[in-house]
């Protein structure tokens, strides 16, 4: 779009939103009525995005200058709580915007993106490079010690405080000119990369033109993939979309070796093709331009810079951490490889292990060391079973929360389902919407956020989705799961308790607006409660006869539950590696060869397994570059030591029982970023994390 047709449509979209009409028709204007301030998606269309987004800025602009002007001293009151308050209504269209142009996009959202993405960037740094408002707000900082605040308020001013300064609010203007001009770049390429990496991987899909190379996938899956190839208009063959990571779900049961190369190829090479889909510029520039932010704000490295208000606080103790987990890992990973090895031979057959070959022959060992074949268990997993019956049962257990379809309130898409959520007393706690399939508008991979968030000050309750990209059954099948995908709707729903006990004052401080490792420690807790005994019994149900899992069974799965941890550990390492390596360039490192580069950076982290890849290769790292995990991906790492220790102390006091579960929602869930991540672990474990759970429950110690 001409920059100058832009600005000229930008204005008359303003003029248009000055007018009732304009207020009257956008959903966005004004807070929805609806129960929990839920989105009006029978209302939303696409092209309210733009407008709102715009006059959503403008007001946000208005009401911060309004602060910054003011003539009465400044105090926490009419400075900090007045920022708190401040962009409800940007904040409004902002959430839902994300959550569609993530979930259920289309070219237009895409382009409003990427129209809005730089604009976005320029309005955060027009509050947090305003002089005015920021001498108010360390004017405040400054009395802190002499203020009668609580300690969640007291927190807030510090987080402020911090993130002025991190923002650049105390650079020369030169500096803080040039930081403006990064951020807009950065919003842009960020753009650009979700919009290549979505089209890269739709591309990827592996079409299948004869059904016998679909051997070993279950009828169920073949017939989805013929399913997937009509809805693109190809008829009479076989799709089989790709998933986020690099190793695929069909790679464990096709049959033939030559299909699985390329199914595997085509996912390692999605957004690496040299067309317009290739990311590779697209991350080096990006690397780039975030470690001269760094610099320009007085850090070493990106990483630096983002790990200053983590848990972890600095590039040393992330770097020790995993590097005492890539020696048992790699170890057990090279074990594992042997005994596959040796399983190809005994098959007959005499090629080399190769990437796409593993969790093929994996699962033969699976079968051959646990009895234990993937498909003997997924009659068990019906999606539904295990939400209702699995998911809410647990909190139901621990928490005392009871849950209530709402099929009254609007959804963006047919798939999806809503359940209102009541606590203990019967007292409604929000929503979360559930949208479990994939589609090929939809991010890969598995998230949770929020339409409405928590807080006690906007007198807001939650209002939560959970995404995942499950396959979605033929018409009239029922959704059947791996258990991984039984574990990442644990997983999912974990955060959705954290954002749901949330019980703070201020939205910056509630529910998940937490440090990377520490948010994904209540979701990963929550993943033990899958195979708690109590609990598998409840959903584990086979969706044909009613009958529940055999404990012979039930016992295969528990002890198959450490098989292949040694790959699955170390993918994820040399995953956090690629992102550290990447964040730890200093700005006067060259723009890099992305190629070379994730080579040399696998090879120094010790972690360069030819049968082990990464997973996710650098060009499809969507958590890195574009959802907010950049020098953070080390926290799934950190936060399962955080949640096998919790785990553990649950075991040593009882297991799931009720005054368990609320200790957990009293000193963890409901405490958000109201006090330091240290001291809130050692409030609830009684010491300091350790890493020995974490590697007795992957059973590597």
């Amino acid at each position: 779009m001409n920059a100058k047709n832009a600005d000229s449509r930008s204005a008359e979209r303003a003029e248009r939103a000055g007018d009732a009409q304009a207020v009257t028709e956008n959903p966005f204007f004004e807070e929805s009525p609806l129960p929990f301030h839920a989105p009006r998606f029978n209302l939303i269309k696409d092209s309210d995005f733009e407008p709102a987004i715009d006059e959503g800025m403008k007001r946000q602009l208005a009401e911060i200058e309004k602060i910054a002007d003011n003539p009465a001293p400044p105090t926490f009151e009419n400075t900090v709580v007045a920022m708190e308050k401040s962009g409800q209504m940007l904040n409004r269209v902002e959430q839902v915007f994300q959550a569609l142009n993530s979930a259920d996009t289309n070219p237009m959202l895409q382009n409003i993106d990427k129209v809005e993405a730089p604009r976005l960037a320029a309005h955060q740094d027009a509050i947090y490079l305003n002089e005015k408002l920021f001498r108010r707000v360390e004017a405040v900082y400054g009395q802190r010690k002499k203020l009668s605040l609580s300690p969640e308020a007291l927190m807030l001013l510090k987080v402020y405080h911090h993130d002025f300064i991190q923002a650049g609010a105390n650079l020369p203007e030169a500096k803080k000119t040039r930081l403006r001009d990064i951020n807009k770049q950065l919003s842009s390429l960020m753009s650009d990369f979700n919009v290549k990496l979505l089209a890269g991987t739709k591309a990827g899909a592996l079409v299948v033109d004869d059904r016998s190379k679909l051997d070993g996938l279950s009828a169920g899956a073949i017939e989805a993939a013929a399913q997937a190839a009509d809805g693109r208009g190809l008829k009479g063959k076989w799709l089989i979309p790709l998933q986020n990571t690099t190793q695929q779900p069909s790679l464990t049961f096709l049959e033939d070796r030559s299909v699985r190369e390329q199914l595997f190829e085509n996912s390692w090479t999605r957004t690496e093709k040299g067309d317009a889909n290739d990311t590779r510029d697209t991350i080096a520039t990006i690397a780039k331009l975030r470690a001269e932010k760094a610099a320009l704000l007085g850090y070493p490295n990106y990483a630096a810079y983002v790990l200053d208000d983590q848990m972890a606080k600095n590039t040393a103790t992330v770097e020790t951490f995993l590097n005492k987990l890539v020696p048992p890992a790699t170890a057990k990973a090279n074990q594992e490889a042997e005994t596959i090895q040796q399983v190809i031979y005994k098959d007959g057959q005499h090629f080399q292990l190769e990437p796409w070959d593993w969790n093929f022959y994996t699962e033969q060992v699976r079968k051959a060391k646990y009895d234990l074949d993937d498909s003997e268990t997924r009659p068990y997993f019906e999606l539904n079973n295990v939400l209702e019956k699995g998911i809410f049962y647990a909190a139901h257990q621990l928490y005392g929360l009871t849950f209530k379809e709402r099929k009254d309130l609007p959804v963006y898409q047919p798939d999806v389902r809503v359940f209102e959520v009541f606590d203990k007393d019967g007292s409604p706690l929000g929503l979360v919407y559930f949208d479990y399939f994939k589609r090929d508008n939809k991010a890969g991979g598995a998230w949770m956020d929020v339409f409405v968030g928590q807080s006690k000050l906007l007198g807001d309750k939650p209002v939560i989705y959970n995404v995942a990209n499950f396959t979605k059954p033929a018409p009239g099948q029922p959704a059947l799961l791996s258990f991984d995908d039984v574990t990442t709707m644990f997983h999912e729903f974990g955060h959705a308790l954290h954002e749901l006990f949330g019980d703070e004052e201020y939205p910056t401080l509630a529910g998940t607006n937490v440090a990377r490792d520490f948010v994904e420690f209540p979701s990963q807790f929550n993943e033990h409660w899958a195979l708690y005994p109590a609990v598998l019994e409840h959903y584990a149900i086979d969706y044909k006869t009613g009958k529940p899992m055999p404990q012979e069974l039930v016992d295969k799965i528990k002890k198959a539950a450490t098989f292949n941890q040694g790959y699955a550990l170390t993918e994820l390492l040399a995953a956090a590696q690629l992102d550290m390596q990447w964040h730890t360039l200093p700005a006067s490192a060259p723009k890099q060869n992305v190629d070379q580069f994730e080579v040399e950076a696998l090879k120094k982290t010790h972690l360069d397994l030819h049968d082990v890849p990464p997973r996710y290769c650098s060009s499809y790292f969507l958590h890195i570059w574009t959802n907010g995990y950049a020098a953070g991906y080390y926290a799934y790492l950190w936060t399962e030591m955080l949640d096998d220790d919790a785990y553990q102390w649950f075991m040593d006091h009882g297991g799931m029982t009720r005054a368990n579960g609320q200790r957990l929602r009293d000193l963890i869930l409901s405490r958000g970023h109201t006090e330091g991540y240290g001291a809130m672990f050692r409030g609830f474990y009684g010491k300091d994390p350790e890493i020995g759970p974490m590697l007795q429950d992957r059973g590597i110690k």
